[in-house]
C-alpha cells in the first residue's frame, strides 16, 4: 500500500473522463492541470505533496451548477476510491481540503504542515484570480457559461456576491508565496469585474 501511488494511471483516466464532460467549461481538465503544475512549483514547500496531489485531481470531480453539495460529493468519491491506498489520517486530510474549496476557509488541522499544505492548495485552486486580465475575463465567461440556465440578474446577484465576498477578506490567499504572485492582480481583476456586473 505504502508503495503504490495514491493516484494511478487508472485513476487518472476514470477522473479525466468526469472533468471532460459535456458543460464544463472551466471546472474541467485545464484547470486540474492548471493545479498540478502549480504543484510541481510548489512542491519542496508541501509536506505531503501526493495527497495534495490528490485533492487536486479529486477537489471538482463531482460538479454540477445547480448542486449545492458538489464539494461534500467529490470528497466523497475520493473517499470511496482512496480506501485502502491511503491510512484514514491521510484520508480524512485529502477529504478535508477537497471540502474547503466549498468556502476557502482553511480546514481546523491540529498540524501546521497539513495546514501549510492545506493553504497552498486552496491558493492553487484560486490562482486564476491572479491571472492575466485576459485569462482572467476568459474564466469568468467560462463559469458564466457553466450558469447557463441561470437567468442574467440573478446571475449578476449571485456572482457579486462572490466577489464581494473575497475582496471584503483581508487576505484572499493564505499564504505568502501566493499573494505575493498573485494577490493585487486578483484584486484588480475582481474589483473590475463586480464594477462591469454592477453598472450594467
Amino acid at each position: 500500500m505504502e508503495n503504490e501511488p495514491l493516484i494511478d494511471d487508472a485513476l487518472k483516466s476514470e477522473l479525466s473522463g468526469l472533468y471532460r464532460a459535456q458543460g464544463r467549461h472551466y471546472h474541467n481538465l485545464a484547470h486540474i492541470q492548471a493545479m498540478l503544475a502549480l504543484a510541481g512549483d510548489y512542491r519542496g514547500s508541501l509536506g505531503d505533496p501526493e495527497a495534495v496531489e490528490a485533492a487536486i485531481w479529486f477537489h471538482d470531480a463531482i460538479y454540477d451548477s445547480k448542486a449545492k453539495d458538489n464539494e461534500a460529493q467529490s470528497a466523497a468519491l475520493a473517499e470511496k476510491k482512496l480506501a485502502g491506498r491511503a491510512d484514514p489520517s491521510r484520508l480524512d486530510r485529502i477529504k478535508a481540503m477537497i471540502v474547503a474549496t466549498a468556502t476557502h476557509q482553511l480546514p481546523p488541522f491540529d498540524d501546521a504542515t497539513a495546514t501549510r499544505d492545506a493553504s497552498l492548495f486552496l491558493d492553487m485552486d484560486l490562482s486564476i484570480l491572479g491571472a492575466a486580465p485576459d485569462a482572467f475575463d476568459a474564466y469568468e465567461r467560462a463559469v458564466r457559461r457553466e450558469y447557463a440556465w441561470l437567468e442574467e440578474p440573478m446571475w449578476r446577484t449571485g456572482r457579486s456576491a462572490v466577489l464581494k465576498n473575497f475582496l471584503a477578506r483581508p487576505h484572499i490567499f493564505h499564504t505568502e508565496a501566493f499573494r505575493q504572485r498573485f494577490e493585487p492582480q486578483a484584486r484588480e481583476n475582481m474589483a473590475r469585474s463586480s464594477q462591469a456586473l454592477t453598472n450594467s
